[in-house]
């Protein structure tokens, strides 16, 4: 590898000012620019293919289409992409589905410089960068029961407060499956009451609080 061949690199991020500090920081780097810029999902899916940057630091909440879904797609059309999420968001759900969807590296946006430019070297190099904090959070993640589709869907509906009746109206089952599905969310999450495992999937990333 060329070591005077700088590495290319797309930010992905809808906050101005936060996207040029990160601009700024990249460019001050040896052997590192960056060519482009997005402002949301879309814009990073679009720049992606059009510049076919070495790394691309991406969001994971963006208007019009977030961070795993650009990811995806980024994924689909190119395959070796290499892309390291920067964000502000570090509950387990989020680490695992971003590694998940195909990212190599996963930084919070309270990283030092020297972290950053670290990363996007490392994952460049053909290596994943994953701090150790990230990293406890992703193997206790991938330690625990997964919760089955259904789980998820009554899951959900817990979260907006709705009753074992509600729930079993809104996805058309009985009530005695929902309190079935119920104790085995409380179950896998190790809580006693649906409060509790409501708080857990909220804290975890697994769920939100739709308005």
């Amino acid at each position: 590898m060329d070591l005077d061949i700088p590495i290319r690199v797309l930010v992905a991020e809808d906050h101005n000012i936060v996207r040029q500090g990160i601009v700024a920081i990249l460019n001050q780097q040896a052997q590192i620019t960056v060519i482009a810029e997005a402002k949301n999902g879309v814009e990073a899916v679009e720049m992606h293919a059009l510049h076919q940057p070495d790394i691309t630091l991406m969001d994971l909440r963006m208007p019009q289409m977030e961070g795993l879904e650009a990811i995806n797609r980024i994924r689909e059309a190119t395959p070796a992409a290499c892309i390291i999420i920067l964000t502000t968001y570090d509950t387990d759900e989020d680490i695992y589905r971003g590694l998940q969807a195909g990212a190599r590296g996963y930084l919070l946006k309270d990283t030092t410089a020297e972290d950053l430019a670290t990363a996007v070297r490392q994952v460049h190099h053909g290596k994943r960068y994953i701090p150790i904090e990230v990293g406890i959070r992703l193997t206790e993640r991938i330690q625990e029961s997964d919760l089955t589709d259904r789980e998820l869907e009554v899951l959900g509906e817990l979260t907006e407060g709705k009753s074992n009746l509600e729930i079993a109206k809104a996805l058309s089952i009985s009530e005695g499956t929902v309190k079935f599905h119920i104790n085995n969310i409380l179950s896998k999450f190790g809580v006693s009451d649906r409060t509790q495992a409501v708080i857990t999937a909220l804290r975890r990333g697994i769920t939100r609080i739709r308005y």
